[in-house]
C-alpha cells in the first residue's frame, strides 16, 4: 500500500513538472521572419538563407527543446528542435534565430524546410506534444530582398496591441502588431525602448504623486495592522496554553488558572526588580579595583649572570 502511494506522488509530481514545461512554453512567440536574404545576416558557415526569429516573452528562461517548427499547418511535427543543446535555453526576453536552409545537418538550429519567396510562407511553433500550437504567422507575399518582417513591438501579438489600445491611454505604439522591417534586427530587440511605458502611465494618471503616497502609507499601515493581528493572536495562544499547563499541573479550576496566568504588571515588575537585587546589586567591594603582585619562580639556572663569561684581565 505505501508502494503504491508513493507511486502515485511520483507520477503526480511528473504530471504537474510537464504542465509546468507546457504552461512556459506558451510565452514563446514567433518575433521577425526574414525571407530573402542576400547581402544580410550569415550563419556559422558564411552562408545566406532565410530565419526565423523566435522571442521569450515571460521572465523566466524557457526551453524550445522538444517543441516543432514547421511550414505546413497539416505537418507539426516537421521539424523537432533536438534536445541537448543548452542553447536551446531562451533567457528571459531574449531571442533565438533557426536557418530556414534545408539542411538540418548544419546543426540543431538548421530547419529541414525553407521559406520561398514567390508566395506567402506559413510558419507555426508547435508545443512538444506536436498538436499543441503556440504561435504561427503567415509572411504576406510578395518580400522585399534584406528586409524583414517583424514584431513592431518584441513580444507584442495583434491581442496584445488592441488591448493596450483600449486599456492604456498613454499607448502610442500604432494599431499594427507586424510590419517591414528595413532594419534587420537578428538575435536583438525589433524596437529600442527608451522609455518605460509604465512610468509615463503613471506620470499620466498621478502627476502630483499623491496616488502613490496613499498607496505606500497605506502597504505600511496595512502591514503594520497584519504584525498587531499575528502579535495578538500568538499572545492569545500562549496565554491559553500557560492556563491549560497550570490546570494540568496543580488541578486548578478554569478562573484560578486565569488568575495565575493573567498576573498584573506590578507583580512582573517586583519579581524583575527582586532578580535584579539578588544578582547585580553588591556592595561597594565590587568597585573596588585589586592589583597583586604576581609571583615568579626564580632559579640561578635561569640567570643571564652565568652565561657571560668575563672578560680576561692581562698582566
Amino acid at each position: 500500500m505505501m508502494k503504491q502511494k508513493i507511486t502515485i506522488g511520483l507520477l503526480l509530481l511528473c504530471c504537474s513538472l510537464v504542465s509546468i514545461q507546457a504552461q512556459r512554453t506558451t510565452s514563446l512567440r514567433i518575433n521577425e521572419v526574414l525571407v530573402i536574404n542576400e547581402t544580410n545576416f550569415v550563419d556559422e558557415y558564411g552562408k545566406n538563407y532565410p530565419w526565423i526569429e523566435i522571442f521569450n516573452t515571460s521572465a523566466g528562461t524557457v526551453n524550445i527543446a522538444g517543441c516543432f517548427l514547421t511550414n505546413d499547418i497539416n505537418q507539426p511535427r516537421m521539424y523537432p528542435i533536438p534536445k541537448g543543446d543548452v542553447l536551446t535555453k531562451i533567457s528571459p526576453r531574449q531571442h533565438v534565430l533557426f536557418w530556414a536552409d534545408e539542411k538540418p545537418w548544419h546543426g540543431n538550429f538548421h530547419l529541414n524546410f525553407t521559406l520561398y519567396p514567390d508566395k506567402p510562407n506559413f510558419i507555426a511553433l508547435f508545443d512538444s506534444n506536436g498538436k499543441t500550437l503556440i504561435d504561427s504567422i503567415t509572411i504576406p507575399y510578395p518580400q522585399k530582398a534584406d528586409v524583414s518582417y517583424g514584431l513592431l513591438i518584441d513580444g507584442w501579438g495583434q491581442d496584445r496591441i488592441d488591448s493596450e489600445i483600449k486599456t492604456n491611454s498613454a499607448y502610442k505604439g500604432g494599431s499594427k502588431a507586424w510590419d517591414y522591417m528595413t532594419q534587420v534586427t537578428p538575435s536583438t530587440n525589433n524596437k529600442i525602448l527608451d522609455t518605460n511605458e509604465k512610468i509615463d502611465n503613471f506620470l499620466l494618471n498621478d502627476p502630483g504623486g499623491w496616488g502613490m503616497t496613499l498607496t505606500a502609507m497605506g502597504v505600511v499601515f496595512l502591514g503594520l495592522i497584519v504584525l498587531y493581528l499575528m502579535f495578538k493572536l500568538v499572545g492569545n495562544i500562549a496565554l491559553n496554553l500557560s492556563k491549560k499547563r497550570a490546570m494540568k499541573a496543580s488541578g486548578l479550576t478554569k478562573e484560578e488558572a486565569e488568575g495565575v496566568t493573567q498576573q498584573s504588571s506590578d507583580i512582573y515588575a517586583v519579581i524583575a526588580l527582586a532578580i535584579y537585587e539578588a544578582t547585580e546589586m553588591h556592595d561597594e567591594e565590587n568597585t573596588i579595583l585589586t592589583i597583586k603582585n604576581t609571583a615568579r619562580h626564580y632559579t640561578p639556572w635561569s640567570s643571564k649572570i652565568y652565561s657571560l663569561r668575563e672578560t680576561p684581565h692581562k698582566k
